[in-house]
C-alpha cells in the first residue's frame, strides 16, 4: 500500500516527522518498506524567471538568457527551443550536480559567451520527461523557492506491507485511524469530501427528481447489495492537478478524470468502485452467473472465456465486467463520455478469489475485494459530530466537483449486510495474555480504533467496526490493545518454572526408524528428505488412487497428490542426480506414506533404491582389482534384510507376491505369517522411462509399524549359544513341480528336524536335459550340528531320511540319482 505524506494528512491533523510516523507504523504491525523521498536529488535546485532571451551571437539555435534568481540576475546560455522572456524554469547553480548523468555545473564559455548555470529539462533531473525543451513551472512560483515543492515532487511517498487480515488498512483513512490511536495526532475529513456539501447536493436531489434510466437487479447470491448513480452531462477532462499527482507518485497512470477519480477513492477509501458509459449500455444491469462458454473482453486488452461459477455485471447485450474484478472495454469511459452509470457493491470475497485465480486476474479492486471490504456504506468516521455521508454519495459528488454533470436519485438493489456483532471480553484477561495490566488505557485504545463499548466492571459488551471484520474474539482484541500500546513498551517478564519433566522418550517406531537410518546410512546408502506430496500421474503409478488424498490448495501444480509410495521422490532424486552425473547412487528415506484419510491410512516405512552399477573390489597380485556390475534385486534385498535383522526379526519368509511397480520376476515379499513386513526387487523396466532413467534401479521399502513388537523384555540381547562340536553338510538335488518356490523348499526342510538343522540354503537350479517338462532340479545344502555331541553317520542318516520324507511330502520333491 503506497501513499504520500500529504495524503495522509488530509485524515490526521499531526506535527510528527516522517521519521517518527514510520517508526509508529512499524510497531503497530503497519511495517514500512520503503520511503521514496523524490526530492532528496533536487535540493540544489530552485524557481527562477528568464527576464530576457536573446539569440547567440555564434549560433543560431542558442539563446543568451537573463536570469533573476535567488542570487541575483545571471546570464546563462541555453538551447532550449522553448527559452522565452518571462518563463518561470528551473535553475541548476554552480556546484549543482546534475541527476541523468551526474554533470557538475561550472561557471563556462560557450561559443565565446560566459554562461552561469544551466535551465534543466524534465529529463535531465530524471524525471522521465521530454529533454526538447527545459520544464516550464507556474507563474505562481516563487523565485528562490525550491524546484522540488514547484514542481510537487517535495512530498515523500510511504510503502507499508499490509497483512491479509487488515484489509482496513488497504485504505489511506484507515492508515491514519491507526495512526491517531496511535497518539500520532488527530483524525479529521478529507476536505475534498466536504461532507456538508456532499449532503446538500443528495437534499437537492430529492427535489429535482432526477430518475436513473438504468436500473439494477440482483440474480447471483454473490452480490449482497448494489449502489449506483446516473450522472448526466459530464465533461471528462483531464484529472486535477494535486490528483494526478498524488496517483503518479505512487506508480498509478493517470487516464481520464472519471477512471482517476474513481481509483483516488479507492485508495483514500478502501473501496473498489466503476463507472460505465451509461450512453454505451443496452437496457439495464443485471449482476448474474456468467454463461457457460462466455466471452468478455477486459480493460486490461485480454480476452476470457467465462465459467457458469463466475459473477458478472451484464447489460441484456452482454458482459459489461467481471464483479469485483475488473471492468470491459465495450462499456468504458472516455473523452467524448456524457452520461456515466457509478457502480458501488458488496461481492462475495471467495467468489472473487477463485474467479481470479482462473483468469489470473490481479487487480486493485480484487486485491481489496477478496480481503474484505468496509461493510458499511458509511464513512468511517465515528467520533465526529454532525450527518455522515455514504461512500457512494461521496463517489457522485466528487465526480458531479470535478466533471458537472446531474446526478440522479439513488439506485439501490439488494440489502445491507449484517455485519453488526458483539464480542464478550474480560479486562483481565489483558494480563494474563499480554502479561500487562492495560485495563484502564484500553477503553481509549478500543474507542479510538472505532470499537463500540458498554463498560462493565468484569465484563465488557465490545462491538467491532464494520471494517474490521477480521477481529473474531476476545484474543483479537488483546491484540489490538498491545498492538497500540505497543510491544516495546511491555516489560519483559520471565515465565513461571516448569515442572521436571523426565526426558521424553520415542515410541517404538520412532526408535525403529532411527535403528532403521543408522543401518542404510552404515551401508553406505544417502538420506534424503523429500516432500509428503507428489504430482498425480506419479502417485497413481504407486497404488495412490484415493481423491481424497489429492490437495485442495497444493504449493505448486505438480505437487497436488499425498505420496502413497516414497519410492517415486526417491527415483526423481535419482534423475535429478543422473543429470548432474551422478548415476551410481544409494539413497534411502525413512517418513510417512498416505493410503486414505483414516487415522490408520498412514505408515512409517524404510524405503531405499540403489541405481547404476555397484564396484567389487578383489586382492589380486597385490592390487586392488575393481569389477563393475550392475544393481540387481539381491542387492535391494540385503539392504531390507539388514533393517529388518536391526529391528530383531531375525528369520522372515520370502514369497513373489508384489505390486506391479516392481519387476514381475525379480522381486519378493518379506512376510511374517501373513503380515507383509516389506518389499524388494527391481523396479519395473516400463516405470523407469517415465523417470528418464535409464539404467535398472533396485528398491525396497520395509514398513516399519508392520514390524510385531519384541517380546523380550528390555533392549538386552539373547545369551550367545555356540556348539563345541564340528557341524555337518549335506547336499541334497531334488526334482521338484516348477511351481515349488525356494521359500516353499527352505521352510520344509529346515522342518525336517528342528534340533539339528540349522542352516538350509540353495545354491544350484537346473532345468533341460535330463529333466522332464515342467519340472526342475534344486540343489539344498543342509547344515546339521548338535550341541552336545559329535553326530554320528547314523544321526547323520536319520535326519537325512527325515529330509527326502519332508521334501516328498512338502512339495513333490523326489531325490535325483
Amino acid at each position: 500500500m503506497k501513499f504520500t505524506l500529504s495524503w495522509l494528512k488530509d485524515h490526521l491533523e499531526t506535527s510528527a516527522s516522517l521519521e517518527k510516523i514510520c517508526e509508529t507504523l512499524t510497531m503497530i504491525g503497519l511495517e514500512v518498506e520503503q520511503v521514496t523521498d523524490r526530492s532528496s536529488n533536487l535540493k540544489s535546485f530552485t524557481v527562477a524567471k528568464i527576464i530576457a532571451a536573446e539569440k547567440h551571437p555564434e549560433a543560431d539555435k542558442l539563446r543568451v538568457c537573463r536570469v533573476e534568481s535567488d542570487i541575483g540576475e545571471l546570464q546563462i546560455v541555453c538551447g532550449a527551443p522553448n527559452a522565452r522572456a518571462g518563463m518561470h524554469v528551473v535553475l541548476a547553480k554552480e556546484g549543482a550536480v546534475i541527476p541523468h548523468g551526474g554533470m557538475v555545473i561550472k561557471k563556462t564559455k560557450i561559443r565565446g559567451v560566459e554562461s552561469s548555470g544551466m535551465l534543466c529539462s524534465a529529463e535531465e533531473l530524471a524525471l522521465g520527461g521530454d529533454s526538447s525543451g527545459i520544464i516550464e513551472l507556474p507563474e505562481t512560483s516563487k523565485i528562490g523557492e525550491a524546484a522540488a515543492r514547484a514542481l510537487g515532487l517535495d512530498d515523500p511517498v510511504i510503502d507499508i506491507a499490509v497483512t491479509p487480515n487488515r484489509a482496513d488498512c488497504l485504505s489511506v483513512i484507515g492508515i491514519g485511524r491507526d495512526l491517531s490511536a496511535a497518539g500520532m495526532g488527530k483524525r479529521k475529513i478529507n476536505q475534498l469530501y466536504e461532507p456538508q456539501k456532499v449532503l446538500e447536493l443528495f437534499r437537492s436531489i430529492a427535489s429535482d427528481r432526477l430518475e436513473s434510466p438504468v436500473k439494477v437487479t440482483i440474480e447471483s447470491p454473490h452480490c449482497q447489495q448494489f449502489i449506483g448513480f446516473y450522472i448526466q452531462g459530464i465533461t471528462n477532462g483531464h484529472s486535477p492537478d494535486w490528483l494526478r499527482k498524488r496517483l503518479e507518485a505512487i506508480g498509478q497512470r493517470s487516464i481520464s478524470a472519471l477512471v482517476d477519480i474513481t481509483n483516488y477513492l479507492m485508495l483514500d477509501l478502501g473501496r473498489p468502485m466503476h463507472v460505465y458509459d451509461a450512453d454505451k449500455l443496452k437496457g439495464n444491469i443485471k449482476v448474474r452467473h456468467a454463461r457457460q462458454g462466455e466471452r468478455f473482453k477486459a480493460l486490461d486488452g485480454n480476452e476470457y472465456k467465462l465459467l457458469p461459477s463466475m459473477t458478472v455485471i451484464s447489460d441484456d447485450a452482454g458482459v459489461l465486467g467481471l464483479a469485483g474484478i475488473m471492468g470491459g472495454e465495450e462499456s468504458s469511459c472516455s473523452e467524448n463520455t456524457k452520461n456515466v452509470f457509478l457502480e458501488m457493491a458488496l461481492f462475495d470475497q471467495v467468489n472473487i478469489a477463485e474467479t481470479g485465480r482462473i483468469l489470473g486476474i490481479l487487480s486493485d479492486a480484487r486485491y481489496r475485494f477478496e480481503r474484505g471490504v468496509d461493510a458499511d456504506q458509511k464513512i468511517g468516521c465515528s467520533g465526529y459530530s454532525g450527518q455522515i455521508a455514504m461512500k457512494a454519495e461521496v463517489a457522485a459528488y466528487v465526480i458531479h466537483k470535478y466533471c458537472g454533470g446531474k446526478v440522479s436519485r439513488t439506485v439501490n438493489a439488494g440489502v445491507p449486510p449484517e455485519w453488526v456483532r458483539t464480542i464478550t471480553f474480560r479486562p483481565e484477561r489483558i494480563k494474563t495474555l499480554g502479561g500487562i495490566n492495560l485495563a484502564d488505557k484500553a477503553k481509549t485504545i478500543l474507542t479510538s480504533l472505532g470499537f463500540e463499548c458498554t463498560f462493565e466492571k468484569d465484563s465488557w459488551t465490545v462491538s467491532p467496526p464494520s471494517w474490521r471484520a477480521d477481529i473474531e474474539g476476545e484474543a483479537d482484541l488483546i491484540e489490538e490493545i498491545l498492538r497500540i500500546h505497543g510491544y516495546g513498551h511491555i516489560p519483559p517478564t520471565p515465565m513461571p518454572p516448569l515442572p521436571v519433566i523426565g526426558k521424553p522418550t520415542p515410541d517404538a517406531v520412532q526408535q525403529r526408524a532411527h535403528r532403521a537410518k543408522r543401518v542404510l546410512a552404515s551401508r553406505g546408502m544417502l538420506e534424503c528428505c523429500s516432500w509428503s506430496f507428489l504430482p498425480e500421474a506419479q502417485a497413481k503409478l504407486f497404488g495412490g488412487n484415493h481423491p481424497q488424498l489429492k490437495l485442495l490448495n497444493p504449493i505448486s501444480a505438480d505437487l497436488d497428490t499425498m505420496r502413497p509410495s516414497l519410492l517415486p521422490n526417491l527415483l526423481s532424486a535419482a534423475k535429478k542426480n543422473a543429470f548432474r552425473g551422478f548415476r551410481d547412487l544409494a539413497l534411502f528415506e525413512a517418513g510417512l506414506q498416505f493410503h486414505d484419510v483414516t487415522p490408520d491410512g498412514q505408515r512409517m516405512v524404510a524405503a531405499g533404491i540403489r541405481s547404476g552399477h555397484i564396484a567389487e573390489c578383489n586382492y589380486q597380485e597385490g592390487l586392488f582389482q575393481h569389477k563393475d556390475r550392475p544393481v540387481d534385486a539381491f542387492d535391494a534385498k540385503t539392504d531390507a534384510l539388514a533393517v529388518l535383522q536391526a529391528l530383531s526379526v531375525s528369520k522372515c519368509e520370502i514369497t513373489a507376491h508384489t505390486p506391479p511397480w516392481y519387476h514381475p520376476g525379480r522381486s519378493g515379499a518379506l512376510t511374517l505369517g501373513k503380515i507383509i513386513l516389506g518389499y524388494f526387487g527391481e523396479i519395473h523396466p516400463a516405470l523407469l522411462p517415465l523417470f528418464d532413467i535409464e539404467s535398472g534401479v533396485a528398491a525396497f521399502e520395509i514398513f516399519l509399524d508392520a514390524i510385531p513388537a519384541s517380546r523380550a523384555k528390555g533392549n538386552a540381547r539373547p545369551p550367545l549359544k555356540l556348539s563345541d562340536f564340528q557341524a555337518v553338510e549335506r547336499d541334497f538335488a531334488f526334482t521338484v513341480p516348477g511351481s515349488v518356490t525356494a521359500a516353499d523348499i527352505i521352510k520344509t526342510i529346515a522342518q525336517a528336524d528342528k534340533q539339528l538343522i540349522t542352516d538350509v540354503a540353495i545354491f544350484d537350479v537346473y532345468t533341460g536335459k535330463g529333466i522332464d517338462g515342467g519340472k526342475k532340479s534344486v540343489a539344498v545344502k543342509v547344515t546339521l550340528q548338535a550341541m552336545d555331541r559329535t553326530l554320528s553317520e547314523q544321526d547323520i542318516a536319520v535326519v537325512s531320511q527325515a529330509v527326502i520324507a519332508a521334501a516328498a511330502k512338502g512339495f513333490g520333491g523326489q531325490l535325483r540319482q
